[in-house]
């Protein structure tokens, strides 16, 4: 039998999951942004499982980075192997929890209807949520709770990143962008993606360059975590940024980086890194083998694999927003 502060503790439990409730299908009133259905969902979940709202966000993301043609309207996109919902051997894949629990799946229900379903956001979300706090309720724990569900380092260490960058915005609305190399400055640049490169044996071009000055200010194009700096054979002086996209962006033979530029820091677009230079195609310091310029790479991560793609058109987009 339940104990006067228990009863009051349910009581008030309840009371916070119906107001949070109604802020969630707050969702039906089309002038309510996807940013804010989206937002409003993730703390609601977090106020039921204590899980951060930011790591349910760059969980979410992170799923829907890498599935084709998702809907630009929907609200959750995690989507859980049937066997691990239901549970092994569960043929019927009845949605009753009692039956989930029977054959130890790992579906939950998150809105209260009695019924876990992977198709319904808020149970996706909540049973996420749950999977997430198995090993624990610290950060760390998380993450071993995200290499036992992806079992991938660069998936877990992706979803930290994406997770620490909606943390310090405090927002998941991130669609700013801007050009990597300042726009008042004189440069030059053309698709160059796909073209034969002879250093270190016959290779194709992965990136388009970007020529100007010795020391023309290099920017973030993005929002993102500093993942790689250091000296590279072939990009001399890079940085490297993964996104909350999954997408990794290479800078390339540069000439030094802007001071507090480190691996793990956060980085919104316009935030300078470095400057042009013509470093690489030999020891740590060698510059001057071609003219200065900056080599600009992005590469895509679906999850198993990485590769690279054309980033011109993208830097003709960004080049016009910047100028704006």
């Amino acid at each position: 039998m339940f104990s006067k502060k228990h009863s009051i503790q349910l009581v008030f439990s309840i009371i916070i999951v119906l107001s949070l409730s109604i802020t969630v299908y707050a969702e039906e009133d089309d002038s309510t942004s996807i940013w804010d259905k989206r937002l409003a969902l993730y703390k609601k979940t977090e106020a039921l499982t204590l899980v951060p709202w930011y790591y349910l966000a760059a969980v979410d993301q992170f799923e829907r980075n890498i599935k084709k043609d998702v809907p630009d309207d929907t609200i959750v996109s995690i989507d859980i192997d049937p066997h691990i919902w239901y549970g092994a051997g569960n043929v019927t894949q009845s949605k009753h929890t009692a039956s989930i629990a029977l054959f130890d799946g790992k579906g939950r229900d998150g809105n209260g209807d009695g019924l876990a379903d992977p198709n319904n956001p808020e149970d996706a979300l909540y049973t996420m949520a749950t999977f997430l706090m198995e090993q624990g309720p610290r950060e760390e724990d998380i993450n071993i709770a995200l290499w036992h569900y992806y079992q991938r380092d660069l998936t877990v260490q992706t979803i930290k990143n994406t997770a620490n960058v909606f943390k310090s915005f405090k927002t998941i609305e991130l669609t700013d962008r801007d050009f990597p190399v300042a726009t008042n400055y004189n440069y030059s640049y053309r698709s160059t993606w796909g073209d034969r490169r002879g250093f270190g044996g016959l290779r194709i071009h992965e990136g388009t360059d970007i020529f100007a000055d010795y020391g023309v200010p290099v920017k973030s194009t993005t929002y993102g975590v500093v993942e790689m700096k250091g000296w590279n054979l072939y990009g001399g002086w890079r940085i490297g940024i993964r996104d909350i996209h999954n997408i990794y962006h290479y800078y390339a033979h540069m000439s030094g980086y802007e001071d507090g530029i480190e691996v793990g820091t956060i980085v919104k677009p316009g935030d300078r890194i470095g400057s042009v230079g013509s470093t690489g195609y030999g020891p740590p310091g060698t510059s001057g083998k071609f003219p200065p310029h900056l080599h600009y790479g992005m590469y895509k991560d679906n999850g198993y694999s990485e590769w690279s793609f054309d980033p011109y058109p993208y830097l003709r987009k960004w080049e016009r927003m910047s100028k704006k």
